[in-house]
């Protein structure tokens, strides 16, 4: 019986010690779980790369982890049949080219039995400031912990800049325009927002999640600020959205519907008056929620007049949340 039970401890030893490499230590999206004690350096280390490209894969804003946090980090794979660089590079996260940079590889061909590096991806980050797709950022949200609990999200335009500032390719150039005039002109600590849409449909995480927002409503009555943006996220949409002006693109329009329905499932809300809210329900200087009654307030049109079909609760209801909800379903029907 020893002998039995010697022999199945040695088979099972010798199966893990044959499994691929990327399977050993991780699962198939090449994903490391924090765990306590864990930092940057460690992990970096652990998988042979360093801290600032641990940083730009996963889009992190500053070296601070904390556990249960999902980072992406590069593995050993060793080539199966049917394996080509394509299906691995989608797979892991990872690009045909990446793959080849990272083992000297002049073609596409690969050979079963041959070790592979497999970088995942680096996000588009400048500063603390990173831009994703909209599949990037549902990565994005669900792998990163928030010490911050969220109860509202807040939907706002910039009105400036507009559509026409907005050349294609300068997210960065206009965030940093943005947090200039709210820390230089506003006397804020950085960019207020924490989520900017653009009208090519990418997203830009910019003031940490786990900070809350600034200036946004009660800006003559700082402690009614404070209370009301403890629990708030943040978001601007680049464009003037008051009717007349900029046309939403079918792009951004996709953008503020997913990026919305995505968090509402990673902070388990659901879209109402209470969790959803725009900025025009409130007035800016008493910070006072007044929602369809502006008459005697202070309140902006924003998050436009046009926005969804209208800046009311009731457009709210009608045009807007609905287009969440099917999406909220929609992705988690994706995910199961």
């Amino acid at each position: 019986m020893k002998k039995q039970f010697m022999l199945l401890i040695s088979f099972i030893f010798f199966m893990l010690m044959n499994v691929s490499p990327a399977f050993a230590t991780n699962n198939p999206r090449n994903i490391y779980d924090v765990k306590p004690g864990d930092y940057l350096w460690k992990i970096a280390a652990t998988y042979r790369t360093s801290v600032e490209d641990l940083k730009l894969i996963n889009g992190l804003q500053s070296d601070v982890i904390f556990v249960g946090q999902k980072l992406r980090v590069p593995i050993s794979y060793k080539v199966v049949s049917g394996d080509t660089l394509w299906k691995l590079s989608q797979s892991f996260n990872s690009t045909v080219q990446s793959i080849k940079t990272a083992n000297g590889l002049t073609t596409n061909t690969i050979y079963i039995g041959q070790n592979l590096r497999i970088p995942p991806k680096r996000l588009t980050m400048q500063g603390k400031f990173v831009l994703m797709t909209r599949e990037e950022f549902k990565d994005w949200i669900f792998n990163h912990v928030f010490i911050r609990k969220i109860g509202k999200i807040q939907q706002h335009h910039t009105w400036s800049p507009s559509y026409h500032d907005f050349n294609g390719s300068n997210h960065f150039t206009l965030m940093k325009d943005m947090e200039e005039y709210h820390v230089t002109g506003m006397g804020w600590s950085q960019i207020s927002q924490h989520l900017t849409t653009f009208p090519d449909g990418r997203v830009v995480v910019g003031r940490p999640i786990n900070t809350a927002p600034e200036g946004s409503f009660g800006l003559l009555n700082k402690s009614a600020m404070h209370e009301i943006e403890a629990d708030s996220l943040a978001i601007e949409n680049v464009g003037n959205f008051d009717i007349g002006n900029n046309q939403m693109t079918a792009e951004q329009r996709e953008t503020i519907i997913t990026v919305t329905a995505l968090l509402n499932l990673r902070f388990g809300l659901t879209p109402t008056i209470d969790s959803v809210t725009y900025h025009h329900w409130w007035d800016v200087n008493t910070g006072e929620r007044v929602l369809d009654h502006s008459e005697g307030h202070a309140v902006k049109s924003c998050p436009g007049t046009g926005f969804f079909g209208g800046n009311s609760t009731t457009d709210a209801r009608n045009n807007f949340y609905p287009q969440v909800l099917r999406k909220m379903q929609e992705i988690s029907a994706s995910m199961q």
